[in-house]
This record gives structure tokens, C-alpha cells and sequence, in this order.
């Protein structure tokens, strides 16, 4: 790896990294095929059934297994190899969408595979902080963890744009069965990339009976760390109230705007390209690294600007709103893993990412009623309603987390 001085950018240096560059493409390369299968799935959810809750149903399941097995594959990931558990999880995802591809080709896809498929793909998502974005923090090293988290937030924004958009243009122009078929292809080349990554890491011994004790332990060292307990708020905050939002995209652009496939695209993208832009200079910042209060400004100007967007006369207007809430989604994104690298112990550093992913995995019951809300009181009003909520929990998380 190359010396950094203070006149050489952090990101030359870590685009010099082998190791990093591998692990950043193919987390881009997974998380871009990740959102294509979501919109995919809830835009023929919403034509098959016309209903938002039906289609917050589909994609809720994706994070059923973050919330039930988050904490235990922080633990099991400093005990086993974490790049064989991210090739594992690659494998996984490959084959549920070659599978699904299949079942759309032959005419036999129902929604109770498209929900086994999430699953799926939701157990393999819940191993990404504490083995592939883990393992990325350590390539860059102690001195670029900032730098090295932003950048590849910054992907992983540009896949959550690009990804809706490939999702939406696949649905309307090549079908189910070709969008499923080029997702498993994506995959297949990520674990490629992975498998060419030289990894060391100390290892934990695995004892089965004590895994739910070093989950336990785990959670002692967050909650009595005021920082640590601020990203397990605020993280719980932003998935139940903020990003359940995606979840009935597709029904809140055709009700409120009567937009097409490609249309709802491009409003699932929008967030995404702001996030980018706000990413990309996180990724070149130089100094002392953002903190707390950068965390929780993102997070409520996130929510602030979302429920503006959610009561917005024009489709354009949605759009540009969502891509100045994109600015605080890159800092949540960036802090979120972050401040746990550079505050955790590093013996348990795989496991409060575990418990992170746990919060994250909170977000189905923000999913179940935005779509219920949605579906009582239209699209709008749900999303609205979830933002003022969410500024409301933030609120209170930063007066239960002062040091």
C-alpha cells in the first residue's frame, strides 16, 4: 500500500489497494443487483395485486432475517472466515435469482417466491457490515476508515440510483425472467472478485452455546457508549421511519403520479444521486472526521425533506426534494459503520456491527405500516405521517444518548 502524506488524496491511495478495490466493486456490483430484484419484485407485486400493502409484504421480507439473525452473524463473523462467509452469501443470492428467473420464464412466478427469494437475499445482506464493509475498513486502514466508509457509501448510493433505474427500464422493456437472469449473472461476478482477495483476521473460537453471551456482551459495551448507543438509535430511527418509504414507491408514484415503470425509476433513484454527490465529498474531506452531530443533522434533514417530497404537486418536484435528502442519507450512511470502527473495541467490532444490522432489520415493522397507512390514507399521507415520526424518535434518541 502506497505512504499517504498530506498532499496525496486518501482515495488515490485506497484505489491503489487491491484488496479495497475488489471488496468496493463487488459490494457495488451486489448492491446495484440488490435493488434491481427489489423494484423488480414490488412492481410485479402492484400489478398482480394492486395492493401497496401487498407489495410492502414482498419486500419486507429482505429484512426478516437481518432483525432475527443480525446480532448472531456479528458474533458468528469473528469466529469464521468472513470472506468465506461473503462468498457464501453471493452463492446464496445467485441461485435464488436464477431460480425466480426460471419460475418468471415458465409462467409459474407467484408472490410466496418472490417473499423465499427475499428471504434469501435478506440472510446474505445480513453478513454485509460485519464481514464485507468490515473487511473493507480494515484494507484502507486505521487512518482512512472515514475516507474508506464514504467511498463506499458512495457506491453504494450510485447503486441504489442506478439500480432502480436498470430495475424499472428491465420490468417495462426485457420482463421478470431477463432482469432475475442478469442479477444472478452480477452476482456470480462479484463472488469472482471476492474470491481474489487475500484476507487475515484473528479469529474468536466459535462456541455455539455462547453465542447468544457474546451477542449479550456485545450490547453491554454499546449501550454504555454514548456514541455507539447514538448509532444503534438513530440507526432504528432511519430504517423504521425513513427508508420504509421504498417499500411503497411503487404505488405512491403511480397513485400520486400516475408515473410509469421507468418514471417510478427515477424517483426511486433520486435520493440515491444526492447521497452520491454529498458521499463523494465525505470520500475527499480532509481534517478531523465528522461526529455525532453530523449523524443526527443528516438523519433529521433527511426526514424533513422526505415528507416534503411525499406531499409534492409534480412528479420533478418529488424528485429534486429526494435529492437534497440525499446529502443526510450519505452522512447516516458513512458515520453509521464508521463510528463503530473508530469507537468499538476491536475484539467486538463484528458484533456491534452485528447489533447495528439487527436495527436495520427493524425496519419491516416501518414497512408494514407505511403500507398499511398507505392503503387506509393513500400513499402521501403514509409517507408524510412516517417522517414526522421519525424526527419525533430522532429527537428523543439524541436526549437518551448525551454523554
Amino acid at each position: 500500500m502506497s505512504a499517504s502524506g498530506p498532499e496525496r488524496s486518501p482515495v488515490r491511495d485506497l484505489l491503489a489497494d487491491r484488496a479495497f478495490v475488489r471488496l468496493w466493486a463487488a459490494g457495488g456490483l451486489t448492491n446495484s443487483m440488490r435493488w434491481v430484484e427489489m423494484l423488480v419484485s414490488g412492481l410485479f407485486a402492484y400489478q398482480l395485486t394492486g395492493s401497496a400493502f401487498a407489495v410492502s409484504l414482498v419486500l419486507m421480507a429482505r429484512a426478516l432475517p437481518m432483525l432475527t439473525a443480525g446480532a448472531l452473524a456479528g458474533a458468528v463473523a469473528e469466529s469464521l472466515d468472513r470472506k468465506r462467509l461473503l462468498m457464501a452469501g453471493q452463492a446464496a443470492t445467485a441461485a435464488g435469482a436464477t431460480i425466480i428467473a426460471l419460475l418468471a420464464l415458465t409462467g409459474h412466478l407467484a408472490l410466496w417466491h418472490l417473499f423465499l427469494n427475499g428471504l434469501l437475499g435478506g440472510l446474505a445482506w445480513t453478513n454485509e457490515l460485519a464481514t464485507r464493509r468490515r473487511m473493507v475498513a480494515e484494507a484502507a486502514g486505521p487512518h482512512r476508515i472515514v475516507q474508506a466508509v464514504a467511498l463506499d457509501s458512495v457506491t453504494n448510493s450510485t447503486t441504489r440510483m442506478v439500480g432502480p433505474l436498470a430495475g424499472g427500464i428491465f420490468f417495462q422493456t426485457v420482463g421478470v425472467a431477463a432482469a432475475f437472469a442478469i442479477a444472478a449473472s452480477v452476482y456470480l461476478v462479484a463472488l469472482l472478485l471476492v474470491s481474489g482477495v487475500v484476507h487475515r483476521q484473528e479469529r474468536r473460537i466459535l462456541v455455539p452455546r455462547r453465542l447468544v453471551a457474546d451477542v449479550i456482551e456485545a450490547a453491554r459495551i454499546a449501550l454504555a457508549h454514548p456514541i455507539l448507543r447514538l448509532v444503534l438509535g438513530v440507526t432504528i430511527a432511519m430504517n423504521v421511519f425513513g427508508f420504509s418509504y421504498t417499500a411503497i414507491l411503487p404505488a405512491f408514484g403511480a397513485i400520486a403520479f400516475r408515473a410509469s415503470p421507468v418514471e417510478i425509476g427515477l424517483l426511486a433513484a433520486a435520493e440515491p444521486f444526492g447521497a452520491l454527490l454529498a458521499g463523494l465529498g465525505l470520500a475527499f474531506r480532509r481534517g478531523a472526521p465528522p461526529g455525532r452531530l453530523t449523524l443526527l443533522l443528516g438523519s433529521v434533514g433527511f426526514l424533513a425533506v422526505l415528507g416534503g417530497a411525499a406531499l409534492a404537486p409534480s412528479l420533478p418536484l418529488a424528485v429534486l426534494l429526494l435529492v437534497l435528502g440525499g446529502a443526510g442519507t450519505a452522512a447516516f450512511a458513512s458515520l453509521q459503520t464508521g463510528l463503530v470502527m473508530m469507537q468499538a473495541p476491536i475484539e467486538a467490532r463484528s458484533r456491534i456491527l452485528g447489533l447495528t444490522t439487527t436495527c436495520i432489520g427493524m425496519g419491516p415493522a416501518g414497512v408494514l405500516l407505511v403500507g398499511a397507512l398507505a392503503d387506509g390514507f393513500g400513499p402521501r399521507l403514509a409517507i408524510a405521517l412516517m417522517a414526522c415520526a421519525g424526527i419525533a424518535a430522532l429527537a428523543a434518541v439524541a436526549a437518551a444518548t448525551r454523554a
